[in-house]
């Protein structure tokens, strides 16, 4: 029970850290990184009181070349698992646990690295011009009310954390004012939680659910689209109620020498090609079932490829200086992927140590198996922890058939529930780091429209749920064929 508590604190400490990073000025990322580390230091120094014995005593046999239990007759968890040596539960720990936690975290970061530069060497290039020309209101309601669709329906196809990344982009074209920018960062929070609950592609947890065999692709997209619209509607609306005046442009000041050195026909390539990088990520992988980061990955190296071509055809020196990928990686901003790996390996360490499966275990039982409530809960706990171990946590505890209310259910309030704090989802962690998001900021003012937003998404689904499957039938029966009069 003592190191539990330890391990909580540490987590609670370095969290509370983040939270008053303008108080204390210090970075989010180092508090974050030292809580990961000590979290998995605790948890290998005292391994011996949570990790399976049997498992361990397998991985021994394995790595050690022993008879299996076919071969022998025997069953190793029986004869092996109460003789594991210290040694051994150590490498099982480094070798088995965090290895594969590092895999998964490296892939999160790869992808995290390659969305950034994709979407730096867009702007490098002038890209965003081809869509901030094109939106011509000054209207701060309106464009808020253009931003935000425009980022549900683009995290529905990419995930959420690439349109997030985009769209703050896109909003620092179109807004001079670092202080009325926060507003749309805020909603675009919200916006690419919502859209990328409805898609098996927009958001980890909807994968997970999928590559699971707990959702099917139309069944999720038909029965959380009307809900995930509600979740952005509702923040959206009252957000706008109280917004007056217009925004100043940056494009209305003249534009430097240097940007019309560029061609437009350059600019919209290198948009065009940047986004369909973006795209072709979803795709890639449901076709290769390489992880997302290898995508990622790809796209980058055709994009820098064309981007090196392009650069060397300008004659300035300064331009060809400033469109260069070495010079570009320098813009990326290394501390916030920095602080995502911190807080991967702390909440990762946790769920090694099977705190986040207690947690999800005693939150089945407060609520008294009302599974409503308990998608609910974890959907409101994924804005404090990341929501891909609780989903993961949820997907162990229940046995429920494919498309099972539960599991929609759960796919949307995992991937919006997140908005509800800053750091609950990648969205918002991207969010923090490129527009310098306070926490306590996000909490006085984006924290309450979110919340109430997932409460009207959830209680449209609860109503609506019942009526599922007929509507569907309604839907299906006017696209069957009907015999034609003799």
């Amino acid at each position: 029970m003592t190191i539990i508590i330890l391990l909580w604190s540490v987590f609670i400490l370095g969290y509370l850290a983040i939270i008053f990073e303008h108080n204390i000025h210090i970075n989010k990322a180092a508090p974050a990184l030292g809580a990961g580390v000590l979290c998995w230091s605790i948890y290998i120094l005292f391994a011996g009181q949570f990790v399976d014995r049997g498992e361990v005593a397998k991985f021994a046999s394995y790595h050690a070349g022993e008879q299996t239990e076919a071969e022998s007759g025997t069953d190793p968890e029986e004869t092996a698992a109460d003789a594991v040596s210290a040694e051994q539960i150590r490498e099982y720990v480094t070798e088995q646990q965090l290895t594969h936690t590092l895999y998964e975290i490296s892939g999160v970061l790869f992808f995290l690295l390659g969305a950034m530069t994709i979407v730096e060497m867009i702007d490098a290039f002038e890209g965003f011009s081809v869509i901030t020309t094109r939106i011509r209101a000054t209207d701060k309601v309106r464009l808020l009310w253009i931003i935000a669709w425009l980022t549900f329906f683009m995290s529905s196809v990419l995930d959420n954390l690439t349109s997030t990344i985009v769209m703050i982009s896109l909003v620092r074209k179109l807004v001079t004012r670092a202080e009325n920018r926060l507003m749309f960062a805020g909603m675009i929070i919200i916006a690419a939680n919502a859209g990328g609950a409805w898609t098996v592609i927009g958001d980890v947890t909807t994968t997970m659910l999928w590559i699971s065999q707990k959702i099917s692709v139309t069944t999720v997209m038909y029965r959380l689209f009307v809900p995930s619209v509600v979740c952005l509607l509702v923040p959206l609306a009252i957000a706008s109620w109280g917004m007056r005046g217009e925004v100043h442009r940056p494009d209305e000041e003249p534009e430097p020498e240097s940007q019309l050195r560029i061609d437009q026909w350059k600019r919209t390539l290198m948009f065009f090609l940047g986004v369909a990088g973006l795209l072709f990520v979803p795709v890639f992988k449901l076709v290769t079932h390489l992880p997302p980061f290898m995508g990622m990955m790809l796209s980058l190296s055709v994009l820098w490829i064309v981007g090196e071509r392009i650069r060397h055809t300008f004659e300035n020196e300064i331009n060809r200086s400033s469109t260069h990928v070495l010079e570009i990686l320098r813009r990326v901003d290394s501390s916030s992927i920095l602080f995502f790996l911190g807080i991967l390996l702390c909440v990762s360490g946790l769920a090694a140590a099977g705190l986040l499966d207690s947690l999800a275990t005693g939150v089945d039982t407060l609520f008294n198996g009302n599974l409503n409530l308990v998608a609910m809960a974890i959907g409101l706990t994924s804005s404090i922890v990341d929501n891909v171990p609780l989903v993961a946590a949820g997907i162990q505890m229940y046995e429920f058939p494919k498309d099972h209310p539960f599991w929609q259910f759960l796919a949307y309030t995992a991937g919006t529930g997140g908005s509800c704090l800053i750091i609950g989802s990648a969205a918002g962690v991207a969010a923090m780091g490129l527009e310098k998001i306070s926490f306590m900021w996000y909490l006085r003012k984006i924290a309450p429209l979110a919340l109430l937003g997932f409460l009207a998404g959830a209680g449209v689904y609860m109503v609506m749920e019942p009526y599922y499957d007929q509507a569907m039938a309604m839907v299906m029966s006017l696209f069957e064929g009907t015999p034609s009069n003799p």
